[in-house]
C-alpha cells in the first residue's frame, strides 16, 4: 500500500468536513485491511488533538487521500 503501514503516521490530502478534519491533519494509522467479501481495501486512520482525545476514526478507502509522513519520535 505504498509506504502505508500498521501504526505509520500520515496526513490528510483532502479535507473530511463529514469527521470534523481537513487537509494536512495528521494521524497515526491503527489498521491496515486488505479487499474482502465486505469492503475494499484500505486503512483505519487514528486522528488525536494535543491533549491525546480522539478527534475521529476514518476509515479511508481511497489511499491517495493520505500521504505517508516519515517522523522519528523521540522521548521527553
Amino acid at each position: 500500500m505504498d509506504g502505508i503501514r500498521n501504526l505509520g503516521v500520515v496526513a490528510l490530502l483532502a479535507d473530511k468536513p463529514e469527521a470534523g478534519l481537513k487537509r494536512g491533519d495528521v494521524g497515526t494509522v491503527v489498521e491496515v485491511f486488505e479487499q474482502n467479501g465486505h469492503h475494499p481495501a484500505g486503512c483505519i486512520v487514528e486522528f488525536v488533538d494535543d491533549g491525546g482525545k480522539v478527534l475521529a476514526l476514518l476509515d479511508v478507502t481511497n489511499l491517495s487521500e493520505l500521504v505517508p509522513l516519515n517522523i522519528k519520535l523521540r522521548a521527553a
